[in-house]
């Protein structure tokens, strides 16, 4: 027990489940795991649904470290085997990052025993899938017409009352390297973004970070965006005026994954940790509002917000090579923020 303190130090846990202190930790019957998570309703929904179902089929406490994905590999590579959480949640970005620099411990998918019920090919050597994400345009119905391509979001009446943002996420990369795709580019050559973009940037409704977006559909200061089925499903139970369009090219399809951190202080509980993340229960709750996620597990029903009737569907939905991605995307980045949100 002193061992773990000193590498983790003092890590508050959940309020319903109690914490971690310096003097010593709760005494439950099987001990605790600590996972990273990202900030905000992933970490609310998890704290909600995920702790208490853990603490009840195998007497687990959850802790939890709030961390974008960029900052959980930053942080286990500066730990140099002594990682402060043991579970990673990553996008497919830096889940190749996390490979390629040898942050995760060998997975062993047979250990999980809710593996069967989730598609084959989502769990490899290095983790397993545990929500999907869906990316495609959302526009108010009351204000456009439906876009039905990428490259309309760059054409009247639709770029004018555009929001716009750059490569930070997974679902701005994704929506970026689709629309250069339109006008000759590829997965790796988003030139033609930005010489479209040039034609038409002083029409643009408005510009945003990431996190920013929703809010300004949600407040009118644009009616059309590149987007994921959560968010538009999310902003819909608040009462916004709001559709999701499946682009003619397609939907894109990303996984986020969990992965058990090289050096974890409790390997065997981040196991159970996982393997309750993807039980049925548990997606089952994780699929309603506020939440919205998109489950894995093959025994939930999808809702009707979904463009897919089964999670099959998704093996037909636009992917991507983040191999190819990843040594170019901070050069993006820059660029995006030097002549689009400048």
């Amino acid at each position: 027990m002193s061992l773990r303190i000193n590498r983790r130090g003092f890590l508050a846990g959940t309020a319903a489940l109690g914490a971690a202190g310096l003097a010593g930790r709760p005494a439950f019957a099987k001990g605790s795991v600590t996972a990273a998570i990202y900030p905000g309703s992933w970490e609310e929904a998890f704290r909600g649904i995920v702790a208490p179902a853990l603490a009840k089929s195998d007497g687990v406490t959850l802790e939890m470290q709030p961390l974008y994905a960029v900052d959980q590999i930053a942080k286990a590579r500066a730990a140099r085997g002594q990682p402060t959480f043991d579970v990673f949640v990553l996008d497919p970005g830096p889940r190749v990052s996390g490979i390629d620099v040898g942050v995760f411990e060998k997975f062993d998918p047979k250990k999980l025993k809710n593996l069967s019920a989730i598609p084959g090919g989502l769990a490899d050597e290095w983790g397993v899938t545990i929500a999907a994400q869906v990316v495609g345009i959302a526009y108010n119905p009351k204000k456009l017409p439906a876009p039905t391509s990428w490259e309309d979001l760059l054409k009247d009446p639709w770029v004018s009352r555009l929001g716009l943002t750059g490569f930070q996420t997974t679902f701005g990369t994704v929506s970026i390297i689709e629309i250069a795709k339109r006008f000759g580019g590829s997965e790796t050559n988003v030139d033609p973004f930005f010489t479209e973009m040039r034609k038409v940037l002083s029409k643009v409704a408005t510009i945003g970070a990431p996190q920013a977006m929703a809010g300004l559909f949600q407040q009118g200061q644009c009616d059309v965006l590149y987007t994921n089925t959560q968010t538009v499903s999310t902003l819909k139970g608040r009462g916004v005026d709001i559709e999701f369009v499946k682009p003619a090219s397609g939907a894109v399809a990303f996984f986020t994954t969990m992965h058990v951190a090289k050096g974890a202080a409790e390997p065997e509980n981040a196991y159970k940790y996982i393997d309750t993340v993807i039980s049925r229960d548990v997606q089952a709750a994780l699929i309603k509002p506020p939440w919205n996620f998109v489950p894995v597990n093959k025994e939930v029903t999808l809702g009707p917000a979904l463009p897919m009737k089964s999670l099959d569907e998704m093996a037909g939905f636009v992917r991507h090579d983040w191999s190819k991605i990843n040594p170019l995307r901070a050069s993006w980045i820059e660029r995006f923020n030097k002549e689009v949100a400048k």
